[in-house]
């Protein structure tokens, strides 16, 4: 799978002994979130170059990773038969020409979210996938949230009982000081919220495998002139979405870019057993409620009805007993970034394919694309298609 790998101990195995001599050399594209990714501390990983077009963040790349080979471009990274994987940390715009590149160069990829942002190049990384054999995953970080693997659990134990619904937001007021670089506009300036939906869909189908199948969206904007003149022609700040899943059940998406609310990236799972609610930015903490048939209270109009069992529940930090030793710490999006990691080297060290595959992570990012649509034809309910083809 890998060519020639390098089987030498290096200095980011932190003295752990890897379980096999295999050794994936990574080259990491994107020096803005690239160097947030511990690479160099995976036993069976490496940094093998980097790439990155602007000098300074090239150089807290390779700073970063302790890493001499320094490329401008992805072409000379994608040259260097040294490089098993790439790590895609560029632009969302370029996240598909850049996987592509990629694969067809014979190297694995693991991309930065969202996957694509158009259904064409959805079909473009699926078909690519698929005609290289190339691994694919995307760093969808939600997927590894704390609670996020709590709720999982949950889900597979069976003490939801019925999963009928669940909300997620991801709510990122402040942006807009991300949509200029040196006064000069970035991919950012005016993009559409939807089309960044995966931290809030792993929530949904990262848990429960369901699949988005129809949506009827809402967008909210105003008269800012970034509104006004994007290369999005995108009229919204905010993006508000309702789904439907292959399973007859309900889903609200909120992804929003401005307003007086704090930020945050959460979700809650309703079940007609327990529900699970993620802790809340204004201060709420993780809590759990289940039904119970043994209590019971009067309300303020006097009815008697059931009274649920309220608990608060205390929040694992999974990273402490899940990962390697030299993973275990925590880092940015709560404790995600070693998981991908983990999950990425993993997957290719063992031949298999990684829990977010090229179908996973398209489940997650086709729904966001429809959803978008739908808010540009006034809420209307769209039919969200199936990439799954070969799943």
């Amino acid at each position: 799978m890998f060519g020639a790998l390098a089987e030498t101990r290096s200095y980011c195995n932190h003295g752990e002994k890897p379980v096999t001599a295999k050794k994936v050399r990574v080259g990491v594209v994107g020096g803005g979130f690239g160097p947030a990714f511990p690479w160099h501390e995976h036993p069976n990983s490496c940094v093998q170059g980097v790439a990155e077009l602007n000098e300074e963040r090239r150089k807290h790349l390779g700073t970063a990773y302790r890493c001499d080979k320094q490329f401008d471009s992805i072409d000379g990274l994608l040259a260097d038969s040294e490089i098993d994987a790439v790590a895609i940390f560029s632009g969302a715009p370029a996240h598909v020409p850049h996987a592509v590149a990629a694969m067809k160069a014979g190297k694995h990829v693991i991309s930065a979210v969202p996957a694509a942002i158009s259904l064409e190049q959805c079909e473009q990384l699926r078909d690519t996938v698929e005609k290289t054999g190339m691994t694919y995953m995307m760093a969808e970080t939600s997927y590894y949230y704390q609670a996020a693997i709590s709720a999982r659990k949950f889900y597979q134990e069976g003490k939801f009982g019925n999963l009928f619904f669940t909300e997620a937001e991801y709510h990122h007021p402040g942006l807009e000081e991300l949509f200029f670089d040196h006064g000069q506009r970035t991919w950012r300036h005016g993009f559409p919220p939807m089309l960044y939906p995966t931290h809030c869909t792993a929530f949904i189908t990262g848990v429960t495998g369901e699949r988005l199948t129809t949506v009827s969206c809402v967008g909210w904007g105003d008269d800012n002139p970034i509104l006004k003149d994007n290369a999005y022609q995108n009229p919204f700040w905010n993006e508000t979405a309702f789904f439907k899943t292959d399973r007859g059940n309900s889903c609200r998406v909120a992804v929003w870019w401005r307003g007086a609310e704090r930020g945050t990236e959460r979700a809650q799972w309703y079940g007609d057993k327990m529900s699970f609610f993620m802790a809340d930015p204004n201060g709420a903490p993780s809590q759990i409620i289940r039904s119970s048939d043994s209590q019971t209270e009067t309300d303020d109009a006097g009815f008697v009805r059931r009274l649920p069992v309220f608990e608060q529940y205390d929040q694992p930090q999974w990273w402490k007993t899940m990962l390697p030793e030299p993973l275990r710490h925590g880092s940015g999006h709560d404790g995600a970034h070693p998981f991908l990691v983990h999950e990425f080297i993993s997957a290719l060290v063992e031949g298999r394919r990684p829990k977010i595959d090229i179908y996973e992570s398209l489940a997650y990012t086709v729904p966001g694309i429809i959803a978008h649509q739908s808010a540009l034809q006034g809420g209307a309910q769209l039919k969200v298609p199936n990439f799954d083809r070969g799943r």
